[in-house]
């Protein structure tokens, strides 16, 4: 990948864009909420305000007129005269995305299947470089590095001795004979009402504690889920299997099919944009959510299929999970925000 990454504030104006864009030679930038997660791409051709034909006919031709001595073509000069116009205006979304550890493969398949030139790197949900059509051919071009042995003796023998240590030490308090609260079995004659308080309140905080410990044991479970939402792709296999269990809800009299669930913590906004039926909820999608909307928006809007996303469930008065419904009914429930 190309690190460090450079990437823009959604309320950057196009003319800046444009400057970075010329100074890095570079053709294209992700834009980036304030935590860093990207919420969209900004190409040339965006700033040009073309249409796909002609960004994709023209996309390198703007460059070269920021050569020393060249004057602006002016249709891009008219196209930033607007002085609203920023990055969140312009930019594409969602965006896809991969983590360091993506397969070079995996990267290509993606490039093809979606069309695009590049995918912004993600490091604990912030960009942290970019991998472009140009990156893939240098790196399989490059040779083959030895692969570097792991003994038996090395950084994992180590974590796995750290483990067994932490809960080897971990300790467990025996208090035989003694009853919770400090009661002696054989004073039973002795308790008095604030035994009987203390009972209750170590109770109530081993009850606390196992709250707690269920709160934690969920966070974990959603952040690995959206971890696992952000770093696997969808494949064509798992389209088309999407697709044929569809026909199939469809042959039972279904109107529609749940194409994907995930934790609201999957879109970069937690699941407001969804939730509160905004038009451009699609731009928060990240990583296997994203990748499901871009399929929907290129192989069945076409054909007249609708997407819709709605929260399906609310722990602790907050957006849990999320649902991406394939429609073919005509008719989208409310509160989907997602007749795009």
């Amino acid at each position: 990948m190309t690190s460090p990454a450079v990437s823009v504030a959604a309320g950057l104006p196009t003319r800046e864009i444009a400057e970075i864009l010329r100074d890095n030679r570079i053709s294209a930038v992700p834009v980036v909420d304030s935590t860093g997660a990207p919420i969209g791409m900004v190409s040339e051709g965006d700033l040009i305000d073309r249409n796909d034909a002609d960004r994709e006919a023209r996309r390198d031709w703007w460059l070269t007129l920021f050569a020393e001595g060249e004057s602006l073509n002016p249709e891009f000069l008219a196209s930033l005269r607007t002085p609203d116009r920023c990055a969140r205006d312009v930019m594409r979304g969602p965006v896809i995305t991969v983590d360091e550890n993506t397969d070079l493969g995996e990267i290509a398949r993606l490039l093809t299947a979606h069309r695009i030139k590049r995918v912004p790197v993600l490091r604990d949900g912030r960009v942290t470089g970019i991998v472009s059509r140009a990156d893939l051919v240098r790196a399989l071009a490059a040779e083959p590095q030895e692969p570097v042995p792991v003994t038996a003796g090395g950084v994992l023998a180590e974590a796995v001795a750290a483990l067994d240590r932490r809960f080897l030490h971990r300790h467990h308090p025996a208090a035989a004979g003694v009853r919770p609260g400090g009661t002696p079995a054989a004073d039973e004659a002795a308790l008095t009402v604030a035994d009987f308080r203390d009972l209750v309140a170590d109770y109530d905080h081993r009850q606390s504690e196992q709250r707690d410990h269920d709160r934690r044991a969920a966070a974990e479970v959603r952040r690995r889920r959206v971890a696992e939402l952000i770093d696997r792709h969808i494949s064509d296999t798992d389209w088309r299997s999407l697709l044929h269990q569809a026909r199939e809800a469809a042959e039972h009299g279904q109107q529609e099919f749940l194409l994907l669930r995930f934790p609201a913590q999957g879109c970069s906004d937690g699941g407001r944009a969804i939730n509160s039926a905004i038009s451009n909820w699609p731009a928060s999608l990240r990583g296997k959510a994203a990748e499901v909307y871009l399929r929907w928006q290129r192989d069945l809007k076409p054909r007249g299929f609708q997407l819709a996303a709605r929260i399906l469930d609310f722990p602790g008065g907050l957006p849990g999970d999320i649902g991406l419904f394939l429609v073919w009914s005509g008719n989208v429930r409310p509160r989907s925000g997602s007749r795009h």
